[in-house]
Parts: structure tokens; sequence; C-alpha cells
């Protein structure tokens, strides 16, 4: 056997074998389970500590940007006319978010944590000085006073009104934008203070907010099941709420939005519990998009979270009380925030009834600017970027013995709306890139062995014909004449007969004669 045949037999072989092999791989889809089996078991909290870090101390700065609506034109809003607001901001402070107290409970399957947030104003992101910029907006304290008063009877309200109007309280105040936002000793509190001690003397719509948190969480580790990593177990020891009129509306589903399981696809339904709303809200799929190289699912919540229960029969648990609901866009939630008729929407009513957005004038409600949405890698679960926006409004209408809303329209009223942000840092940016190619490269490592197993296929075709070119041109053999001439005699051995005629040549050139 030559050595081309030695060489041709062992490439065929080597081909046979990486296909076999390679394409056994990829059916059998073993790198892939091999690594989505990683993903589930790391993923938990208690076996890859600088996970637990970084979920401890997340790296990604997460900014608030808080817009105000500044009324202008109080008086044509109390004689009947349509409010006229203009947005101020954004006034931007920086977040810092770190779990505290964290202690695992049974055998790590769940974690206990803290979660108290501070903030530091940004003046570069900020569109003016909170401490300086003046706002005109609706006295919520006098709200609430009346709001409480509601169903007593005419004259005790009456007296009430009388009383605040001799304190020169009005149903619109103007204060700075740090008062507003992070409080200010009001006096008609004060007054209530000093017969009920246990209101509160200073209003602000984040007074004691900074530097606190939202209550005392317990969430699962993924260690039993990795779909459930990072979901609530329990918020201030609840399973469930109990504000709300339906079962279901009290559910406390999700996580907490930063974090989520592994292997997220497309099709399914992500939750997360808004505190800060009392309730949960899920999020679906609407594209893929790119962030810093990464390729992302964006998850956003679609319009059914705050559709008319007429639309959505599935909202009518979030009607206090039952059967008393507002329309498609806006949720009453002063049923845990006692107080003030608190309403609460996306930015500008983005997503809401035309009738709010067009009860004040001012308002331009838009995607690119106001929705909530989550770009998740979905390998990894990790949200890589998050917007967050939502509106705070009061409502407004007329409360019989307080003259001053005897001409307003009743109005769910915008009093600002937050922004609040985070995208994924240069550095964990490219540590992610990296930790995603190392595993697209072991995931596809099955397709490299079909690839080399073809391209030795390919090869072995090369050398197969050229070797049967080269046998064929070998065997081709000329056939010519020796002579055309009659034989000339010539001296031969008396033993050896005398040849004449032609014979065959085993040479294309001439033969020699005889």
């Amino acid at each position: 056997m030559t050595r081309r045949s030695c060489a041709i037999y062992a490439t065929g072989i080597v081909c046979a074998h990486l296909l076999i092999v390679g394409i056994a791989l990829v059916v059998a889809q073993v790198f892939q389970t091999m690594i989505h089996s990683r993903l589930k078991k790391e993923i938990t909290l208690t076996e890859k500590s600088q996970m637990f870090e970084g979920w401890k101390n997340p790296p990604p700065p997460v900014y608030m940007e808080y817009y105000f609506f500044n009324v202008t034109n109080v008086e044509v809003f109390l004689a009947g006319g349509k409010a006229v607001v203009k947005q101020i901001g954004p006034y931007t402070y920086r977040e810092y978010r770190p779990r505290e107290n964290v202690t695992f409970l049974e055998n790590g399957t769940k974690v206990y944590a803290l979660n108290p947030k501070t903030f530091v104003f940004v003046p570069e992101k900020s569109a003016g000085d909170p401490e300086v910029d003046i706002l005109r907006t609706v006295n919520i304290p006098y709200v609430a006073v009346m709001n409480e008063l509601d169903s007593y009877s005419f004259f005790l309200k009456t007296l009430v009104s009388m009383y605040m109007n001799g304190l020169g309280i009005e149903l619109f105040m103007t204060r700075t934008v740090h008062e507003v936002l992070w409080g200010f000793k009001d006096p008609l509190l004060s007054k209530i203070h000093s017969m009920k001690p246990e209101v509160d003397e200073y209003f602000g719509l984040m007074w004691k907010k900074n530097g606190t948190h939202e209550g005392e969480f317990v969430f699962h580790t993924g260690e039993e099941n990795y779909l459930d990593y990072g979901k609530i177990d329990t918020w201030n020891g609840l399973r469930e709420m109990s504000w709300w009129s339906s079962n279901q509306s009290n559910m406390i589903n999700g996580t907490d939005g930063a974090v989520f399981h592994p292997l997220i696809n497309r099709n399914e339904l992500l939750y997360i519990f808004a505190a800060d709303l009392c309730r949960s809200i899920h999020l679906a799929y609407v594209e893929d998009v790119e962030v810093k190289g990464i390729q992302a699912y964006r998850f956003a919540p679609p319009s059914d979270v705050l559709m008319s229960p007429k639309d959505n029969p599935t909202n009518e648990g979030f009607c206090v009380p039952a059967g008393d609901c507002l329309g498609t866009g806006v949720l009453k939630v002063s049923v845990c925030r006692e107080g003030a008729p608190i309403v609460v929407s996306f930015p500008h009513f983005y997503q809401a009834d035309p009738k709010y957005i067009n009860a004040v004038e001012g308002l331009s409600p838009n995607k690119e600017e106001h929705e909530t949405y989550l770009d998740l890698q979905p390998t990894t679960g990790v949200p890589i970027r998050a917007c967050k926006r939502a509106q705070l409004n009061i409502i407004l209408k007329r409360v019989q013995g307080f003259p001053k809303t005897k001409f307003i329209n009743e109005t769910i009223f915008p009093i600002m709306f937050v922004n609040e942000t985070a995208t994924i840092d240069d550095e964990s940016a490219s540590q992610m890139r990296t930790m995603l190619l190392i595993v697209t490269l072991v995931s596809n490592f099955p397709l490299l062995i079909v690839g080399m197993g073809i391209i030795l296929l390919l090869v072995l075709v090369i050398l197969f014909c050229r070797n049967r070119q080269r046998t064929t041109v070998k065997d081709e053999t000329a056939y010519t004449q020796v002579s055309s001439k009659p034989d000339e005699p010539s001296e031969t051995p008396a033993n050896q007969p005398m040849k004449n005629g032609s014979y065959i040549a085993m040479s294309p050139v001439e033969a020699q004669k005889c």
C-alpha cells in the first residue's frame, strides 16, 4: 500500500469518527445540557460567592430622576376650568441599595435580607437646584384631611374648613422642590399632631425614605428549583396581602426586580412585586435588544396590567371597595397608604384612558420616555438595563363643607413621576461578554466537530479524485506500430527465428528494428 493510499484511508477514518461523534453530540445536546445544568446549579446564592456578593451589593449605578408638574393656572382650575401643568426636572439622585442583615434560612433554601436605600443628589445630571426651584402643586395634607372627613357631617366639615382658612392653608401650595420631595413641617399637620401625636407633623413625598427600607424580605435561593431563584417568599412576614378584594390580587408574586432565574425564554411572563405599588405586576416579552454588546430580551408591562376591569376582569380585585373601579391606566393605592386618595399610573398617563390625559393640559405620553421596561440577558437572567417609571397622582373632587372645591371638576391630578434607571457598568459588561463567549463556544463544540468532519470529508474527496486521476493517466498507454517498412534481412543467431511484421510496444515512442 502506497503512502498516498494510507493518507486517504486515515483521512476517511478520522472524518467518519468526527462526523459520527459530532452528529451524536448535536442530537443528544450533551454540551447544552451540561451548560444548562451548570447554570441551574451555580446560579444559587449559596454556591457562588461572587454572585452572592453581587446580589448583596449590585455594581450597576441606580439613578432616580424626579419630574414634577408645576401648575400654572390654579385660579382657573378652582373656578371650574382645566388645569395647565408644565413638567420640570429631572432632579437626579444616585441610589445606593445594599442588602443588609443577610441570613440564610432552612438549609440555604431561603435568605432573609433588608434593602435600605440611600439617595445622594447628582447636580450634573439634574436640570436645576431642588433647594432653589419653586413648585406650585396640590396641597396633599389638605386633600388628606378632606378625604378623612368626607363621611362626617356637613357641620363638622364646615368648621374644619373655616379653621383651615383661618390658618391660611390653601388647596394648592408653593414650596421648593426639595421641601415637596424630602419633607417640611406642615402647619396643618402640626395642629393635628398637637391633638394626635401619632400623626407626623412633617410631610414630603419621600419623607423618611432616605436611608430606610421597604420591609423585611425572605427570598428563595433557587437551591430546590432554579426557577424560584430570587422569588419572594414573604414580605414583612406575609405571603399574601389583605387590602385588595380578591385572593389573586393579594398574591405576592415574583422577585423584587433585581434578579431573575437563568435560561429565560420569550414566551414566559415575569412577575415583580412592587412594594411601592402594593401589588405584583407581570412583564411580557417585547423584542430583542443589545446593550453594550450583550444580547438581551426586553420585557415590559403589557397594557392589561392597569386595564379597566370591564376589559380585563382579573383586575376587579384591585377595586376597593369591590365594584369601586377606576378606568384603564390608573390604580388607586390609598388602601395601603392611609390618608390622601393616591393614584398611580405610568408617566403622563401612558397607556391610560384618554379622559385622564385630556383632563389636564400639558401632558404628552409616549413610549420612548414613559414606558417601563427591563432588559434581561436570557442565559443568566441578569438585568443589564432597567427603566422603572411611575407617576403619582391624587384625586381632586368636590367635597361638601369645603367651599374651595365647589367648582372644580373631579380630576386625577398629576403630582410627579419618577424614572428609576440602571445600566450594567463597563467592567461587568466585559466580564459578561467573556463568560457568554465561553458558554457559546462550549455549547457549540459539537458543531465545531461536525464542521471539522465536513472539512476532512472534502479533503478526502479531493485526495480520492486526484489519486484516481493519477492511476488513470498511468494506465493509459500508447499502442504504436514498430515499422511499416518491409523486413530487412539481418544477421541473426542461428537458433533465433526471424521476426517480421509489427508488434505492440509498451512505450509510446517508435520501436527499434530487430
